[in-house]
């Protein structure tokens, strides 16, 4: 019996022992090293450096004659800077009447085609101008929680020019939030597309909520804590803040608020047990989803002792039923302190210009201009002191930026109409037109300085058009035909109303929304940005026209 005991414990021992021989045999081996080919040397010989007969030179010829180069309509005859159409050209060239030559790549062709006056500038680009667009689809998109939504932004990181301005394109689905939050920068807002609900409360405990559809705008001042929430159609908007350095990444977020105070003050500060709070977001929701809203806004309304926010504070304006002042080029609509004075930093306007037509050449005294382009395919040059310009083309999702007092224009050189929105930083909304200027200048002036004949004076304007009409730009489908007019025309402004240089402050003939009701129902059909989609096109109003002509 005692020798098998010896036998058994000598097993065990051979048994445990055995693993632990393995894995040092195991360590013992080498690690295999991982090795990659090559062959030549990251380094070039010495000899390489100067000039020396032998060495060899390139036998491709990059030489291509202009006349066999893939040129658009008139680019090799165009002496006038006109709209050169390169849609249609394969490879687009670098060449503008006698100057320029071909280029043999590597190019883009697609971003030539959608820029063809920064590929081929007109003759009148001269000097260095700073970059004056900034396309929103080359931003870089933050993603929301649960397919909740998006965001991107344009600030300085992008646009260094823009030092007044930031902006931001975000996307809620139904349901969606943009959670409880506020900024140090004043937000002004435009929805794009949708129906959003906000709401807020101010310094004095007043509340405000409302429902806006395609076309309205909100304001909060700095500091104003609110939400936004997609209704059943989801929403897009554009919010665009007061000062060039804002991000989105540096927002006072209701999330990251609880997280950073101590849960202990918390209990103090809501009377509620710590167990109250065990299951606070961990992270910052940003865009989330949430619980659809009630289609009734009064369902949801929370009202204190301070009441509501009133009228002449109301933080939204339903600028999509303020009827467009027309005339014979487009429609043009401003929103300011007059009409939106909780805004007091804001002055904006939404400007639709038919195919071929211009928004006249003029400039902003007295601030920058933000531009967004919603709709359609523009051009503008920029005229920047002493002696520089340069010449942009504008897409839908596109930001401009002029410096204050820079002359520019934008002409529509497409074949649908172009909408966009021009935002100052100041109280009112107001322009220098270069037309109406000449119109108002002594004629021997005009002809002293600019040599120009008697003839040519006598044709000059003496009001402002805001929009000039002109012909469809070659190779873009002819323009729609004019709407046509209402039998009977807006009625003239009251005396009493609030008048300005751009007509009435507030048109008689439509009635603003009240505030924290549901906006309009949105149409199953696309409406004309900016106007009611129901509202039939109205004749221009007579008063609103001689208003503009008298500034």
């Amino acid at each position: 019996m005692h020798s098998l005991l010896l036998i058994l414990l000598s097993l065990s021992a051979s048994v445990i022992a055995a693993p632990a021989v393995a894995l040092e045999a195991r360590q013992a081996q080498p690690t295999p090293t991982r090795t990659f080919a090559s062959t030549g040397s990251l380094l070039g010989p010495t000899t390489l450096r100067g000039y020396h007969p032998s060495l060899p030179l390139s036998t491709e010829d990059t030489v291509i004659p202009i006349d066999k180069l893939d040129l658009a309509p008139g680019q090799i005859d165009d002496k006038i800077g006109a709209l050169l159409d390169f849609s249609h050209v394969a490879t687009p060239q670098p060449v503008r009447g006698s100057k320029g030559n071909s280029d043999p790549g590597p190019k883009q062709p697609e971003i030539d085609r959608t820029h063809p006056d920064i590929l081929a500038p007109p003759q009148s680009d001269t000097g260095d101008v700073p970059q004056l667009n900034w396309p929103m689809d080359l931003s870089h998109v933050k993603l929301g929680m649960n397919n909740a939504g998006w965001s991107r932004q344009q600030n300085l990181k992008v646009m260094p020019i823009a030092k007044e301005f930031a902006g931001v394109d975000m996307r809620l689905g139904p349901g969606a939030y943009r959670e409880l939050h506020w900024h140090t920068s004043g937000e002004w807002a435009y929805i794009v597309k949708g129906n959003a609900r906000i709401g807020a409360i101010n310094e004095e405990g007043q509340s405000f909520f409302d429902d806006l559809t395609e076309g309205d705008v909100w304001f909060f001042p700095p500091g104003i804590p609110h939400y936004i929430q997609g209704l059943d159609t989801g929403v897009e908007f554009l919010l665009i803040f007061d000062d060039g350095n804002f991000s989105e990444d540096e927002t006072f977020l209701v999330s990251e608020m609880f997280a950073r105070t101590p849960t202990e003050v918390w209990s103090k500060e809501l009377d509620l047990p710590t167990e109250a709070f065990a299951n606070l977001p961990g992270k910052e929701l940003f865009i989330f989803n949430g619980t659809e809203p009630p289609k009734d806004l009064n369902l949801q309304n929370v009202i204190g002792p301070a009441g509501s926010i009133p009228d002449e504070g109301s933080y939204s304006y339903h600028w999509s039923q303020q009827k467009p002042l027309e005339v014979p080029g487009g429609t043009v609509k401003i929103l300011d302190t007059n009409t939106f004075p909780i805004a007091s930093d804001f002055s904006t306007a939404i400007v639709t210009v038919k195919p071929g037509a211009i928004r006249e050449v003029h400039w902003h005294p007295s601030s920058d201009e933000w531009s967004y382009f919603i709709q359609g395919h523009g051009r503008m040059s920029v005229f920047v002191a002493p002696s520089s310009a340069r010449t942009f083309d504008f897409n839908p999702g596109d930001v401009g930026y002029v410096p204050q007092a820079s002359s520019h224009y934008v002409e529509n050189i497409g074949d649908t109409d172009l909408i966009f929105l021009e935002v100052l930083k100041q109280k009112k909304f107001t322009d220098v037109s270069a037309g109406q200027w000449l119109g108002l200048t002594p004629p021997q002036v005009l002809k002293d300085t600019l040599h120009l004949s008697d003839e040519s004076i006598a044709h000059l304007y003496k009001e402002k058009p805001l929009i000039i009409q002109g012909l469809v730009p070659s190779g873009t489908a002819s323009a729609p035909a004019p709407a046509a007019s209402s039998a009977s025309a807006a009625p003239a402004p009251s005396p009493s109303a609030s008048t300005s240089a751009y007509g009435p402050a507030v048109p008689p003939a439509v009635s603003a929304p009240a505030a924290s009701s549901a906006g309009p129902a949105p149409s199953s059909a696309t409406p004309t940005v900016g106007a009611s989609a129901s509202a039939p096109t109205t004749a221009p109003n007579p008063s609103s026209t001689a208003s503009i002509g008298g500034m």
